[in-house]
């Protein structure tokens, strides 16, 4: 059974914690490698699965100290035969036997984090496109990262590729690389929750007489029923056309009628509409 250090996950320096030193390490870390803010990333989904485990386990005082038992053998005796080197060394040092340098002991720094944002479009976001991040690495020099956005990931959602960030020191784990996603305003369609909006443009005698019509939706074309007499501003429910979550369920289209009243007409539409004129006693102004 492979070993893991429990308190090492949870980025604490030994077992000599407390139960709320667990819960303040453990919060710290579950927070950093939440999967809101590590979309798509499955390393942080791995480092996840560790971190609850550890937190489980030293949680709980009966656990915890049977895990120490078992780190100690691991991890403590070679802490202890570092720190049993150090106190011979300034021993030796008062009687004047050091003949070598202490060799220094450099703590490792993790890298920082490196963010920047990238754009998407609407329809970028809700198929999971494939998107190309340019950056300039500690030599200048230009450096391409290859995405696939999550199907479904919003405005302001960040990416999180581990270890892309700035180079660690002595030894320190890389930091990583924050992506941000701008998702652009769409021409057609406009996103409230997981619910898309849209204009539906009829003609005056597709609202007087009602019709049949295909309209474009974020993925495909869908077929609409435009009922008889239907007023400017009315709306029509198209439901599972929306955008997705992450689970992949789909909001509803929603489309917002707008008759549109042609600029120009032959000499033939011009005798239609002097006839309707005269035959028709609608009034809107009644």
């Amino acid at each position: 059974m492979v070993f893991k250090d429990y308190y090492k996950i949870l980025e604490l320096e030994t077992s000599r914690v407390s139960i709320d030193e667990i819960k303040a390490a453990y919060r710290l870390q579950a927070k950093k490698y939440h999967p809101d803010v590590n979309v798509g990333d499955k390393l942080a989904e791995e480092r996840i699965k560790d971190i609850n485990e550890a937190y489980r386990t030293l949680s709980v005082p009966a656990q915890k100290r049977k895990y120490d038992r078992i780190w100690n053998n691991h991890v403590g005796r070679q802490k202890l035969g570092q720190n049993k080197m150090e106190r011979n060394y300034i021993f030796n040092m008062f009687l004047g036997n050091v003949e070598k340098e202490k060799p220094q002991i450099k703590t490792p720094i993790r890298g920082e984090n490196i963010e920047t944002k990238i754009e998407a479009t609407l329809a970028d976001s809700f198929f999971g496109r494939e998107k190309i991040v340019v950056l300039k690495n500690a030599e200048g020099k230009d450096k391409s990262y290859t995405i696939k956005l999550p199907e479904g990931i919003r405005n302001g959602e960040k990416i999180r590729l581990i270890g892309q960030g700035k180079q660690g020191k002595n030894g320190g784990k890389n930091g990583d690389l924050l992506i941000e996603i701008n998702v652009k305003e769409d021409s057609k369609f406009h996103l409230k929750g997981y619910d898309l909006y849209t204009k539906i443009p009829v003609s005056p005698w597709e609202a007087i007489l009602g019709a049949k019509i295909e309209i474009p939706t974020i993925d495909e074309n869908a077929v609409v029923f435009i009922p008889q007499g239907i007023q400017t501003g009315e709306k029509i429910e198209i439901p599972q056309k929306g955008f997705k979550n992450a689970q992949g369920e789909r909001g509803n289209l929603i489309g917002e009628v707008q008759i549109m009243i042609p600029k120009k007409l032959s000499k033939e539409e011009e005798k239609i509409y002097e006839k309707l004129k005269d035959v028709s006693s609608f009034n809107p102004r009644n």
